[in-house]
């Protein structure tokens, strides 16, 4: 049974960061894509970044480029989002999600290219 469940989010203050964890089912990272998500209220969601250990492709929003780091650990069955100098307009539920396929678009991250998913962390950032 395919497993993803994120952990870190929280209330911060703008400026702030938070580290999300996304921990997924053994060797789901070498033959998946994560990605992570948003969703604000009232908002269609949002694909934030997408990392693949399996073929070392990555993807990145231009919406949190330079803020956000993804990265993952392989032995520990994790992916992890860094976010720095987080922005009221960051506030949403965050979710990670496993690929269909191993890949990650380097131009565009797509939710319909994902097909598990897990129940979300909230994020609210204050200004």
């Amino acid at each position: 049974q395919v497993q993803l469940v994120e952990s870190g989010g929280g209330l911060v203050q703008s400026g702030d960061s938070l580290n999300l964890t996304c921990t997924v089912s053994p060797d789901t990272l070498n033959y998946h894509s994560i990605g992570w998500f948003r969703q604000a209220p009232g908002r269609a969601r949002e694909g934030v970044s997408c990392l693949s250990l399996g073929t070392g492709s990555t993807y990145t929003a231009d919406s949190v480029k330079g803020r956000f780091t993804i990265s993952g650990d392989n032995a520990k069955n994790t992916v992890f989002l860094q976010m720095n100098s987080l922005k009221p307009e960051d506030t949403a539920v965050y979710f990670c999600a496993r690929g269909f396929g191993r890949w990650c678009s380097s131009r565009y991250l797509m939710d319909t290219d994902f097909g598990a998913w897990g129940q979300g962390t909230q994020v609210t950032v204050s200004s």
